[in-house]
């Protein structure tokens, strides 16, 4: 607990703090230690301090507010992270919004938010323009970026060179609101979770727990600023850990391990499918030439992924349970004997009074069930969302008797590992049985011919539902529909090996990599036709 940063005053919880008193802690350790390394520039704990209190003064000058809410549009550079923290050095809340985001979609976050102020980069500008003039409650607009003389848009990098850093900072709560992370919107319109301040210094101090993290380590990301993990994880992890953050734009799976070594990094974080891609790359000498120690992310896989990742790459690989609700899902232990499937046990702080719960409760009822019982992950911590910004309905769903509800489903077993089953929303019902669309898309995701892959639901000439499979092909592959049947028939159930099938060469994305079934869902009115069916084909299975 000594080597992560916590408050002075020993009579408050470690995690009782709002972001700037947590980053003055840091900073006033090691001030000329190098914190974060972006776009070929290098700050230490002590110049992004200061950069941050200008921003604070910046905003302040313009009337910004304890409450007041601006959006962030823009990929990963500095400005992010001075606006997040600068911003909630007053009171005022950072809305990021996810930089793939058209007109509409960008007018809708800014209305909802109700926002009084955007940075956009200056590549987004066309939009972040016809956005902004779509939301009457948008009163500054800054560019970041060399485009600092579009006609009604300050440059933000002038406007910072001329700001007075606030002698003193407004009075700011652990509990008030530091971000509005606004969710992927997959089944509707995107919902804004509140993420306090006590959340972010939980979740660093976790972090940097779960990772045994030092000043020496390197933290790499190249997940975007919109989305929590870079929040929660990379960023706070570092800096509860005195460690280094370096940052890239994106995902690249050409150039990751080159970008890693040249970051020099020690823990990485992944989400999703960068980790099946980059064992799916040609094997190279230089696999082995990096000092990661230890990668993190979601989801698990299996022990055999994880044994040839690990002695292909030399490095340790430890997944968890979490969402942006909050990042106190589960985590496995690092050195921890594997369980198949499993994403480890509840995530504890390093401070034992923070207590943290993950149950099994009956998706319909609420009520807990058994061991070795599927239901709904439920999840109580003191670093749980407060809810979801103006929606009242939602929040009352979703949060529940001091319990947050996570719409996902899974089971615990005897030793508290919890194991994943599926979104409740992606659970297929065929002919009486459950189906867990993960469940296929692994099987089928472990051909070497895959890329990747998205199972859904499709109607039934019988009732319920039939299963549908997108695949996307590696390059060079000449798998046929056919093959990924036997393929499956080989490992599943019959009932659940996919009628339909539909190859690709790629599938809809979220910039954070997560496949976007809801297009796929909406692409045509008849999501049959035209596609391979295995009994028109006529392939027995049983």
């Amino acid at each position: 607990m000594s080597e992560i940063a916590v408050p002075d005053n020993a009579n408050r919880p470690a995690w009782d703090m709002d972001l700037a008193e947590f980053l003055g802690t840091v900073a006033q350790r090691n001030p000329g230690k190098v914190f974060v390394e972006m776009q070929g520039r290098k700050l230490t704990f002590r110049e992004f301090e200061e950069a941050v209190k200008a921003t604070a003064g910046l905003f302040h000058s313009l009337g910004v507010g304890h409450g007041d809410r601006v959006c962030l549009f823009m990929p990963n550079c500095m400005e992010y992270l001075f606006c997040w923290f600068g911003l909630s050095s007053i009171g005022a809340i950072g809305v990021p919004i996810n930089t793939a985001y058209k007109r509409d979609e960008t007018a809708y976050i800014l209305n909802d938010a109700g926002a009084c102020g955007l940075v956009a980069d200056t590549g987004l500008l066309d939009i972040a323009q016809q956005a902004a003039d779509l939301a009457p409650t948008i009163q500054h607009r800054l560019v970041v970026g060399d485009d600092a003389d579009a006609t009604g848009w300050t440059g933000f990098s002038d406007a910072l060179a001329e700001a007075v850093p606030l002698a003193d900072t407004p009075k700011v709560s652990p509990g008030d609101v530091s971000m509005l992370v606004y969710t992927s919107g997959t089944t509707g319109n995107p919902k804004g979770v509140i993420v306090t301040h006590r959340m972010y210094v939980a979740a660093g101090q976790g972090f940097a727990h779960w990772t045994q993290a030092t000043t020496d380590d390197r933290f790499f990301t190249c997940l975007p600023y919109f989305h929590a993990n870079v929040q929660y994880y990379s960023t706070m992890g570092a800096l509860a850990a005195g460690a280094t953050l370096v940052v890239v734009d994106r995902f690249s799976a050409s150039r990751f391990w080159d970008q890693v070594r040249a970051a020099d990094a020690t823990v990485v974080n992944f989400i999703g499918m960068m980790m099946p891609v980059l064992a799916k790359n040609p094997e190279s000498p230089t696999d082995r030439e990096n000092r990661v120690r230890l990668f993190y992310g979601s989801p698990a896989f299996s022990p055999e992924f994880l044994a040839d990742f690990q002695e292909r790459f030399g490095t340790d690989i430890i997944v968890g349970f979490g969402m942006t609700e909050t990042c106190y899902g589960t985590i496995e232990q690092i050195g921890q004997r594997r369980r198949s499937g499993s994403s480890g046990q509840p995530r504890q702080h390093p401070d034992p009074s923070f207590t943290n719960q993950v149950r099994i409760a009956d998706a319909e009822t609420g009520e807990p069930v058994g061991v070795n019982t599927v239901g709904e992950i439920t999840v109580s911590n003191p670093a749980v969302t407060p809810g979801y910004w103006n929606n009242e309905e939602q929040t009352r769903q979703t949060l529940r008797d001091d319990w947050l509800y996570t719409g996902d489903l899974g089971w615990l077993d005897e030793d508290g590992f919890l194991y994943f089953v599926d979104r409740k929303k992606d659970i297929i019902r065929r002919r009486g049985e459950n189906i867990s669309s993960q469940e296929v898309e692994d099987v089928i995701k472990s051909h070497a011919g895959v890329m990747d892959c998205a199972v859904i639901a499709v109607p039934s000439e019988l009732g319920e539902d039939e299963v549908k499979a997108y695949v996307a092909t590696a390059p060079g592959s000449a798998l046929k529909p056919e093959d990924v049947v036997y393929w499956c028939a080989e490992r599943l159930a019959y009932f659940k090996v996919p009628r339909y099938l539909e190859m690709r060469t790629e599938l809809p994305r979220t910039p954070s990599l997560r496949v976007r079934k809801d297009l796929l869902r909406q692409e045509r009115e008849d999501l049959i036709e035209g596609c391979f069916d295995r009994e028109a084909a006529g392939i027995r299975i049983r």
